[in-house]
């Protein structure tokens, strides 16, 4: 077996980091569904659906089923590391427009 990714959280230039701050707000059942896919993720890259998708170049979702719906976390392979940078839970079969600028403005701000 592959040495495992690791994994880090997107942080703000404030010091925040908005993934670890949205897994802090939810339940902690929710919280134990999405590291377990956190840690599939970090221990099988790369894995396809169900469990993640590719979004756009650099850009994957990670989809975590949750008693309040679907979790998507956004995530990007940068440096040899999985950042994750926008966590939401998904209440439409779309995913929301904003959602997913705010997971592109982040990777755009990890690269600069």
């Amino acid at each position: 077996m592959d040495r495992p990714i690791p994994v880090v959280f997107f942080r703000l230039n404030s010091g925040r980091e908005p993934v670890r701050d949205w897994l802090k707000d939810l339940s902690r059942e929710n919280r134990k569904a999405i590291g377990e896919d956190i840690k599939t993720l970090q221990f099988g890259w790369p894995v396809g659906m169900p469990l993640a998708r590719k979004m756009e170049a650099d850009l994957w979702e990670l989809r975590s089923s949750v008693s309040s719906g679907i979790a998507r976390t956004f995530f990007t392979i940068y440096q040899r590391q999985i950042v994750l940078l926008h966590g939401f839970v998904k209440k439409s079969p779309n995913t929301p427009s904003n959602e997913l600028a705010t997971a592109r403005r982040r990777l755009n701000e990890l690269r600069t």
